[in-house]
């Protein structure tokens, strides 16, 4: 199983993402978890950065999708207490520490395109690392 980030779904749709083609490869991969708070994050890209509601439509369905063929984590009182362990001791925001948290949880690698927080500080992998550029 691989934990999504809500970037690895965005890059999924956005065709001039360099992680695109990996993501939707990813997406196509087997079995794929994700946060619930990856609906809100992919909805507030699509309406407000891009505004394009058939985006928004798309990213809630690739979700939903996941929450009824994969695992869809909500948060809990002990996931929310990782959040804020993981949020100070890597300096993440509570977004970016809740995936962490999830994929911890659930004992699997983290999917992130966001190279800055996630990747780079070897909390998460790029697409392409895991399904091959």
């Amino acid at each position: 199983m691989i934990f999504l980030d809500a970037s690895v779904l965005l890059a999924a749709e956005d065709v001039d993402d360099c992680e695109h083609h990996a993501s939707r490869r990813l997406l196509r991969s087997g079995a794929l978890a994700t946060l619930d708070l990856a609906l809100y994050e992919t909805t507030n890209v699509a309406v407000g950065r891009w505004a394009d509601q058939d985006a928004a439509a798309r990213l809630a369905k690739r979700v939903w999708a996941i929450a009824e063929f994969g695992t869809l984590v909500r948060v809990d009182h002990r996931l929310g207490d990782e959040v804020a362990q993981l949020a100070a001791e890597h300096g993440l925001s509570a977004y970016d520490a809740g995936y962490v948290a999830a994929a911890r949880k659930l004992g699997v690698t983290l999917a992130s395109c966001d190279e800055r927080d996630l990747v780079r500080p070897g909390l998460a992998q790029r697409p392409s690392t895991l399904i091959g550029g």
